[in-house]
């Protein structure tokens, strides 16, 4: 009787091997056994998450410059230096960030200086002078401004303090008008909508900033320093100027940076303080003017056309380079670390 070639050909073939019970279960066990390595697991997670923050950046970036670039290249005005900023025509765009840049700066210059010292004597009345009774409540009466929305300060700056600084700004400007940064501006001082305005304005809303981070670290100040110097025969101020103030000198310009960061983008503050448009025309805190920020703010309802919002989208752009570059001078001038 024939058989069939594959049925001599299967029953030639080898048995599949079977599992065996304890190699089941001699498996069953590693897997049971198996724990994960936290450190393994927090460093991949951290990895990630800085990953995650470098790809954001980088595309914010990228998306800026592929929107920016076709509007520089239609620009019939130089982009750096040209103080005209004609977006109205899409055909002939002439844009420049001369003002912009100028008004940002000085804004935020003039409020630094003047948040700073005040910050940083704040930290040090609260952690090292003010009993702890008083030094809470303080601190939380402080922190409640970081609460308050730039419209609100913005609408302060415009209605209540502009006209209390008139007359400073009269003072300084008869008195200090031979240096350029006190020379006559562009606009009338008694309307208030100068750049001094607003950097008072900003001064006041990065203070909590500015306190904060600098009370906590003063406060990380380690005791055996204090108690080093006052077994020396300090007083209480050298004993500030030789441990408290050393200690905390990177902590407070990373604070300093983060206030400036504040200020080099606040948007409805500066556009209600600075409500002219007039250009800035130089180097004076009694010009008027816009921002960065308050340019592009201002604008915003007209973004319709790709050519005319690019020339904004390139504003914005170097806004995003500048803020990169003052964190980079500050990483430097802190030597690279920030204590506590």
């Amino acid at each position: 009787m024939p058989t069939d070639p594959s049925l001599k050909q299967k029953a030639a073939e080898p048995p599949a091997p079977r599992l065996s019970g304890a190699w089941l279960r001699q498996m069953v066990a590693r897997i049971r056994a198996w724990r994960p390595n936290p450190e393994m697991l927090f460093r991949s997670a951290a990895t990630a998450a800085g990953g995650i923050i470098v790809a954001a950046i980088a595309l914010i970036a990228l998306f800026l410059l592929i929107r920016a670039v076709p509007s520089i290249l239609a620009n019939e005005a130089n982009f750096f230096t040209s103080t005209e900023f004609n977006t109205s025509d899409a055909d002939h765009l002439q844009f420049g960030i001369k003002d912009l840049f100028m008004v940002t700066v000085l804004s935020s210059l003039m409020a630094l200086v003047i948040a700073v010292p005040i910050g940083v004597g704040i930290a040090l009345f609260l952690t090292q002078y003010a009993p702890k009774v008083l030094a809470r409540p303080f601190s939380v009466l402080v922190d409640l401004l970081a609460a308050v929305p730039s419209i609100v300060f913005g609408l302060w700056g415009f209605l209540v303090l502009a006209p209390k600084l008139e007359p400073v700004q009269r003072f300084i400007n008869d008195n200090l008008g031979w240096f350029f940064l006190f020379s006559d501006g562009n606009v009338s001082i008694s309307g208030g909508g100068t750049i001094f305005t607003a950097g008072v304005v900003l001064a006041v809303m990065i203070l909590p900033i500015i306190t904060s981070v600098s009370r906590e670290v003063f406060g990380l100040t380690p005791p055996a320093h204090i108690e080093a110097a006052q077994a020396l025969g300090a007083t209480k101020w050298e004993v500030v100027r030789m441990t408290v103030l050393p200690y905390g000198r990177s902590g407070v310009i990373a604070g300093s940076m983060l206030g400036l960061g504040r200020a080099l983008g606040e948007t409805i503050a500066v556009l209600v303080v600075l409500r002219t448009a007039a250009q800035a025309g130089g180097w004076s805190l009694f010009d008027g003017g816009y921002t960065f920020a308050s340019k592009i703010a201002s604008a915003a309802a007209e973004f319709s056309q790709a050519l005319p919002t690019g020339a904004y989208i390139a504003a914005g752009f170097v806004l995003f380079a500048l803020t990169f570059v003052v964190n980079a001078l500050a990483r430097l001038a802190a030597g690279g670390k920030v204590n506590g």
